[in-house]
């Protein structure tokens, strides 16, 4: 056994001498991983210092949440409360989420297009178009709610806008992303029939997209109906304005019972857009 490992060591001492750049590497590899994990150490050392995460904080919080739950799962009386208040909020969040993804679908549709490399051969017009989009998309879609409901006033219409605006981006770069993936002989194939260029990509491009571009939009649908939720705490409306008020007074109770409502509203979108997402892209399967 003695005898082996003496054979590989000198093995592996003959290696790294006719080697000794790889050895080099595997060296200077290994350093950088300890210093990116050190670094990783100080880094959470020092959010633990700049947030004041103390273990007396943590335990502290443990009480109170413990007092917020028992009330959650205590609830007084239950039939004095305001279901049609509640029921309106629902409504109103599921219109948001369907009426913003559905604008948002449609404005970025054509905008699919021009910003696809393989549509636009104009290079300034393409990347102005792609900026369009990041400005859309690079801001989040709650500040976008807090725009809008500076601008148009409380209510649902600010959650529609802010979910238009900020899909219009995403969905726009997801279009044409597609776009540029489609199958070229296709379009070659309307254009050898002597095609004009719009029926060109109406006949040619957009039958290959547009299941693609259906799930995309239904996937964004009951993400939006999450989103929607949140929209509503800063004002715009639906069951997070709901849910607001009632953790704002502290009516806990209620609170719970409107967050098994959102629960469930949006267990049945997701499963009902993962049903046709199926349908769409082929698969019936289910």
């Amino acid at each position: 056994m003695n005898s082996s490992m003496t054979f590989d060591r000198r093995e592996l001492d003959e290696l790294r001498a006719r080697f000794p750049e790889v050895v080099a590497f595997d060296k200077g590899r290994r350093n950088r991983n300890i210093l990116i994990g050190l670094g990783v150490v100080a880094y959470v050392i020092f959010c633990l210092w700049a947030f004041e995460i103390t273990w007396e904080r943590l335990t502290g919080g443990l009480d109170k949440m413990a007092i917020v739950i028992r009330q959650m799962v205590t609830w007084k009386d239950f039939w004095t409360w305001d279901f049609s208040g509640i029921a309106l909020g629902l409504a109103q969040t599921l219109g948001m989420a369907f009426l913003g993804t559905l604008v948002a679908s449609l404005v970025a549709l054509p905008l699919g297009f021009l910003a696809a490399r393989n549509v636009v051969g104009f290079s300034p017009l393409r990347h102005l178009v792609r900026r369009f989009l990041d400005v859309f998309r690079g801001v989040d879609q709650l500040i976008w709610a807090l725009v809008y409901v500076r601008a148009v006033g409380l209510g649902p219409l600010a959650g529609v806008l802010a979910i238009m605006t900020s899909d219009t981006g995403i969905l726009g770069k997801l279009y044409s992303e597609a776009v540029e993936n489609i199958d070229k002989k296709q379009v070659e194939g309307v254009k050898a029939t002597g095609a004009a260029p719009l029926a060109l990509y109406r006949f040619g491009a957009l039958p290959q997209v547009i299941p693609v571009f259906l799930a995309q939009s239904l996937y964004f649908f009951e993400s939006n109906t999450r989103s929607a939720t949140i929209l509503g705490i800063v004002g715009a409306g639906g069951i997070g304005m709901q849910l607001s008020e009632r953790m704002r007074v502290q009516y806990w109770d209620q609170a719970c019972f409107i967050i098994i409502l959102i629960l469930i509203m949006v267990g049945v979108i997701d499963w009902l857009s993962g049903k046709l997402r199926m349908h769409f892209i082929g698969k019936r399967d289910l």
